[in-house]
């Protein structure tokens, strides 16, 4: 049986790639995608699930609405970074077609988890790439699932390197500390890739241009949107020499957790004080023998950029 995947995106350029990563990946089946925020807003981040799937040839994929907001915050707003990074759209201000597909309207992302993790059990992995907001909502309400579900491969943190929001603080945490140290503290299985190994994984002008020459409509929007991302990069990063992939790797290890090696140990995020949003480990479990986290910190980087210049490149071939 193939795994099930869930996307938890908060559909910026790199969660479309991860998106393109899991469509391309026949080992797996993606069952559906659930809306968060941080990149953009919930509205357009499920506009683009919508209108990317389609651009792929994938509108069977279902969107469910999810959580607008942080759990102890009544509203979001997109910060200036994230549309600078992402375009104001998200997708590298790239027009592509909308969908004449809306959000699924049965259930909420919520409940769309909850409901797989007990249709699936084991067999189903969930890939938060933003805030952590829904799959911690989803575990308040169904607490059993912690040891129902195959795993949790989340982008996000970082343990062994510096924050990007902040010196000590990712950008996915920031935007919902307290759902991460509620995921953390779950005892669900989670596998955090956090900048430690997705900074390692760098795209450059060079291989966007190999998806240009593929030449589809779909080839083309992925080549216009990364070199977007890749411009931004110059300005905020501009010592790595090209885009980090930090999404697609998370969907990667996800589909094949070889890519990685990890750290077994018991995390938390500080939610007081100056280092509020920090993803560190938990000195309160620290001699516990049951570890529920592991954390990325060495990377297959040649295989991994192999894999994903391959499978999307052949997804977008794919998608005439």
């Amino acid at each position: 049986m193939k795994k099930k995947i869930i996307l938890d995106l908060d559909t910026g350029v790199d969660d479309t790639l991860a998106i393109s990563y899991i469509l391309g990946s026949p080992e797996v089946e993606l069952i559906g995608i659930t809306s968060t925020f941080g990149n953009v807003l919930v509205e357009q981040g499920i506009r683009n699930d919508l209108a990317i799937t389609d651009l792929l040839g994938h509108s069977e994929v279902p969107v469910y609405r999810g959580e607008s907001h942080a759990l102890k915050a009544d509203s979001f707003t997109v910060s200036d970074i994230s549309a600078f990074i992402h375009g104001k759209n998200g997708i590298g201000d790239i027009e592509i077609p909308d969908s004449p597909r809306k959000a699924e309207t049965d259930m909420s992302a919520v409940d769309f988890i909850i409901d797989s993790v007990h249709k699936y059990g084991k067999d189903l992995i969930f890939v938060p790439t933003g805030a952590e907001t829904n799959i911690a909502t989803a575990l308040q309400k169904a607490p059993e699932i912690k040891d129902e579900i195959g795993g949790i491969v989340m982008m996000g943190g970082a343990l062994t390197v510096c924050g990007n929001s902040d010196a000590w603080t990712e950008a996915n945490i920031s935007q919902d500390p307290e759902a991460c140290d509620i995921l953390f503290r779950s005892g669900a299985p989670v596998t955090m890739i956090g900048l430690d190994v997705t900074l390692q994984t760098l795209m450059t002008y060079k291989d966007s241009q190999v998806w240009r020459d593929i030449d589809t409509p779909a080839s083309r929007f992925l080549a216009d949107m990364v070199d977007f991302y890749i411009k931004a990069y110059e300005t905020t990063s501009p010592h790595l020499g090209g885009c980090g992939l930090h999404d697609p790797l998370a969907a990667a290890v996800a589909v094949d957790p070889t890519l990685v090696k990890t750290l077994p140990i018991n995390m938390k995020v500080d939610l007081e004080g100056p280092t509020r949003g920090r993803t560190i480990g938990d000195n309160t479990r620290l001699n516990d023998p049951k570890k529920t986290a592991q954390v990325a910190v060495e990377v297959d980087v040649e295989r991994f950029l192999h894999e994903f210049m391959t499978r999307i490149g052949n997804v977008a071939a794919a998608a005439k």
